[in-house]
């Protein structure tokens, strides 16, 4: 067996319980249309180390997060994570559904994880800075609530 190098080992995660799940559904109902994605996604929920929601750091990516990360193709991009109907690559905001939302899910500011684009190359990103939502996830819908 050939050890993971140091590149190719995948960073610790976090996830609220209640994204957890939602992705999980998610993740399931998606498994025969775009299964590349769903199967990384899945995986990212495996390893995560789930939480109360209101336990999670603030400075953790989760479902409807904005964020920034650098890439090794020299980007520096802003981006919010959100479910596939709110998704708007023009208005930055990036499905869960996609091999670079599946991989931004869970990190913290200041980790870097390597993902492979639809392309099948290999590109690592780096998390430089995570705002929490300013409004929670309605575990009802997609969309999202004013926080009480």
């Amino acid at each position: 067996m050939v050890p993971e190098t140091r590149k190719s080992r995948k960073p610790a995660i976090s996830m609220a319980v209640s994204d957890h799940e939602r992705l999980a559904r998610l993740a399931e109902s998606h498994a025969s249309r775009i299964p590349e994605v769903a199967d990384e996604l899945m995986a990212e929920l495996e390893r995560a180390h789930v939480v109360p929601d209101e336990r999670l750091s603030a400075d953790v990516v989760r479902m409807g997060s904005k964020l920034r990360f650098t890439s090794d193709l020299g980007e520096d991009r802003q981006v919010t994570l959100v479910f596939p109907s709110d998704a708007d690559i023009s208005e930055g905001k990036v499905s869960i559904l996609t091999p670079i939302g599946a991989a931004l899910i869970g990190l913290s500011k200041g980790q870097s994880i390597d993902w492979t684009a639809r392309d099948g190359r290999v590109h690592r990103l780096t998390v430089a800075a995570v705002e929490a939502p300013d409004r929670a996830v309605d575990p009802a819908s997609s969309q999202l609530r004013p926080a009480s």
